[in-house]
């Protein structure tokens, strides 16, 4: 039957398969058929992750010395090891979606499963929509139009959390590992948003962890002789002179100046950053060591190209308050003057990092920089360079960690490594944006106004595209709800009569208030969730033709240097 709304299909759907002597080329309806058995072998193997009570998925190891399958409970990472599908047809929508998660998870961590499950329910229904003959391009401006209502619905319902016990919360419901959970919570209670944390594989079957006084930089002494041989190799300067520079040290000659600065104004430590330093400077260094008079130690620049290094010596010289010697510059430490040192409570070096511990720089106008850098944040959505503008912050905020995470097996190991990653990840998104009902409610509570705006709609495209959205919305949790062995509609039901603020909690196997239960999730998780998935299903629904080459080449990683905007 044909609703009054729908219009009648459009005869350019009916075009044949086209062959040429080097492409294929495929219309519709054969396009959305295609599509659709992709997405739908994609999300079938995600599915079953979704949830506090989730199924595993099996992946063949590639290597065929390893018998034993991966088993995989994270939709981002089942997405990127499917390379390819057999059907060309199906791929195309396979690979797709399998762009859209990969995307999705490097830049908030978590929320691949729920993004597939949301984009498979917008999918289908627009398909079937279309196919009866709505118009695809209208229904792309209606759905985006809604998805505006629903960021809406979710920033008036966020909330924000603080403390050890709830961000240990948080962070259970992306890893599921409590101790993990408790551990990622009382590091980040302590570092804060943009503190630093490195998740290291651990040495034996326990969680450890460790926090660093200051800030460091993966960037060793060059040479162990300048370092303490007390067992752990590692040199500590009080009161010490800071040489910032990018500068070659190709001859001991140009050390002469600032050592000579540092003996003529008694300074009795100094930190020497330099981008290279020859053996034959290393060697002067070393034969003039005179440990009771001048202490001193080089390290290099850090940074693995030119920006990076450029943001280094930005940092250090507002730290600090020195000056940096720039090669690119013509810089040389031939006039060197006392204010171009920077200086530092203690600095430190070891084989692999040096740190420094209450720097000495102007403190308004480190409070500036630090300002900047969070307004670059902010506005950036680049998923590498916000990783190393936090970085930065981290650094000069002062506040660092690391995380050795333990396990039977080294197996184990590797996977609980990964979800310590997701899991902080989203820490760092719940402390910047707030946190949402989780467990899909916060969803699950936009299809009241969804239904609405669609009762009042009086566009037959505007009024699909809200009834597809509030059923979509439902999708979520019935996933969750159902991976863990109850009947979805029973529990919605249920749901329903106790009201706004209530959940399903499956691990107590009951409904109740969500506050009481502790289910959240990052609200920056769940709006991107919406946008990445809506969005990108709407874009789907206007591809019409599909253009096969006759040797297709394996599909590669998703490239991220030029992410969607979230």
């Amino acid at each position: 039957m044909i609703l009054p709304f729908m219009r009648k299909p459009l005869a350019r759907v009916m075009q044949p398969t086209v062959y040429t002597n080097m492409e294929r080329v495929v219309f519709q309806p054969a396009t959305y058929r295609g599509m659709q058995r992709g997405i739908n072998q994609l999300v079938g193997a995600i599915r079953p992750t979704l949830g506090p009570r989730p199924r595993v998925v099996a992946i063949d190891h590639v290597d065929y010395h390893d018998k034993t399958p991966r088993l995989l409970d994270d939709g981002g990472a089942i997405a990127r090891l499917i390379i390819e599908l057999p059907d060309r047809d199906a791929d195309v929508g396979a690979m797709f979606l399998r762009d859209v998660l990969w995307r999705l998870q490097q830049q908030v961590g978590d929320g691949t499963a729920t993004a597939a499950v949301l984009f498979q329910a917008v999918f289908q229904r627009g398909v079937h929509y279309i196919a009866a003959g709505g118009n695809a391009r209208r229904l792309q401006t209606f759905l985006e139009q809604g998805l505006r209502d629903i960021l809406e619905q979710l920033n008036a319902m966020v909330t924000h959390l603080s403390g050890r016990e709830e961000l240990a919360r948080i962070a259970e419901t992306v890893c599921y590992d409590p101790p993990l959970a408790d551990m990622l919570g009382e590091i980040f209670d302590i570092v804060g948003e943009f503190g630093r944390v490195e998740i290291r594989p651990g040495r034996g079957r326990e969680l450890e962890r460790e926090y660093v006084e200051g800030m460091y930089w993966e960037r060793g002494a060059v040479s162990r002789g300048m370092l303490d041989g007390d067992g752990q190799l590692r040199t500590d300067l009080e009161e010490s002179a800071i040489l910032i520079s990018d500068l070659r040290i190709k001859h001991p000659q140009q050390l002469y100046p600032p050592l000579a600065l540092v003996i003529r104004n008694n300074i009795r430590s100094l930190l020497i950053v330099v981008d290279e330093i020859s053996d034959s400077a290393i060697g002067f260094l070393l034969s003039n060591k005179h440990p009771e008079r001048l202490r001193v130690v080089a390290v290099k620049t850090p940074g693995h190209d030119k920006e990076q290094k450029a943001w280094a010596l930005e940092d250090l010289a507002v730290l600090t308050g020195g000056r940096a010697f720039v090669h690119a510059a013509g810089d040389t430490f031939e006039r060197i003057r006392p204010e171009d040192l920077g200086f530092a409570r203690r600095a430190w070096a070891d084989r692999y990092n040096f740190g420094i511990i209450g720097g000495k720089g102007n403190a308004r106008q480190l409070r500036q920089h630090i300002a900047t850098l969070r307004t670059a944040f902010e506005r950036t959505d680049n998923p590498n360079t916000r990783n190393l503008l936090r970085e930065r912050i981290g650094k000069l905020l002062g506040g660092s960690a690391t995380l050795w995470v333990g396990g039977m097996t080294q197996r184990e190991i590797d996977e609980r490594v990964e979800r310590a990653k997701r899991a902080a990840t989203a820490l760092r998104g719940a402390l910047r944006e707030g946190v949402l009902p989780g467990g899909g409610v916060a969803l699950w509570s936009c299809r009241p106004g969804l239904e609405a705006r669609a009762r009042a709609a009086t566009d037959p495209d505007e009024r699909a595209a809200y009834h597809i959205l509030a059923e979509a919305m439902a999708a979520p949790i019935r996933t969750i709800i159902a991976n863990a062995g109850f009947d979805p509609s029973e529990t919605l039901a249920e749901l329903k009569r106790y009201g706004p603020g209530y959940g399903f909690d499956v691990m107590r196997e009951r409904v109740m208030p969500i506050a009481e239960a502790g289910i959240y999730d990052p609200a920056i998780v769940t709006k991107s969730v919406a946008y990445v998935a809506i969005t990108s299903a709407a874009q789907a629904l206007t591809i019409d033709v599909m253009v096969h080459h006759a040797q297709p080449e394996q599909a590669p990683l998703p490239d991220l240097s030029a992410p969607k905007q979230l």
